[in-house]
């Protein structure tokens, strides 16, 4: 997994948020990687958050005032402040890859309709609201029988939302010629579809070497489950009965 992440020009790494396991090999793999051209994208910071991450990373602005100014997921302290202090101590961009979550939820309740209004400075924060949503891929599939008939492509669209968004800031990255590890839930990356899906429709991404890791759950962790199968290059496969960080 080191050897292939060090020669790709973008790892997805698949977590469950509440994993320890996951977090730790997410170190040890930072660890393992050159810092040289390298940025860090989060789905955990949202992208009107940047400019505050930015400055926190950098030194311009204190851990207090970052930590009493940003939306911090309940898991900070334990999962992520040691990739971010990994990237101060080493000098690496971090890139809040996400769109605001108040944004997702409006498309979600009123539809794509609802955001076009927006002033563009934030419009710009997430991806065009022309963005395409392929219901035949199977993570797109599972998200409409998980929303119904009422509510599925609601939900779908505002999921295709944080995807498109993501993709869109990981390429604003390419452009900058850095390679990217980038962090977020399993289902985003899972089967090379979500995050990755968009990225590829982006020109800056057509040359470029990805490689994708997740994580699964199971009772018995000798034999991979067949519904796994082709999740990702690198399946970190951890007990149902591991302990949560939250």
């Amino acid at each position: 997994m080191v050897k292939g992440a060090q020669s790709s020009d973008c790892i997805f790494f698949g977590e469950y948020h509440d994993n320890p396991i996951t977090h730790w090999l997410q170190l040890e793999l930072l660890n393992s990687m050159s810092t040289e051209k390298l940025a860090l994208g989060f789905e955990m910071f949202e992208s009107d958050q940047q400019e505050l991450l930015s400055g926190y990373v950098s030194g311009k602005i204190s851990k207090k005032e970052f930590e009493d100014s940003c939306r911090l997921w309940p898991n900070y302290k334990t999962d992520y402040q040691p990739l971010i202090a990994y990237a101060i101590e080493n000098n690496v961009p971090c890139i809040a890859s996400n769109v605001k979550r108040k944004y997702a939820s409006l498309l979600f309740k009123k539809g794509r309709e609802a955001l076009d209004s927006l002033p563009d400075p934030i419009k710009s924060q997430f991806a065009p609201l022309d963005y395409l949503v392929d219901t035949s891929l199977s993570q797109n599939k599972a998200i409409l029988e998980m929303g119904g008939h009422a509510m599925g492509m609601n939900m779908l669209d505002a999921q295709a939302l944080k995807d498109a968004t993501m993709a869109m800031h990981v390429a604003k990255a390419f452009k900058n010629n850095r390679q990217v590890l980038h962090f977020n839930g399993a289902f985003h990356s899972d089967f090379y579809q979500g995050i990755l899906w968009y990225l590829k429709q982006e020109p800056v991404a057509k040359e470029k070497n990805f490689l994708t890791i997740t994580t699964v759950s199971q009772k018995d962790v000798k034999k991979l489950n067949k519904e796994h199968f082709g999740r990702a290059d690198f399946i970190i496969c951890v007990p149902e009965n591991m302990t949560s960080t939250h």
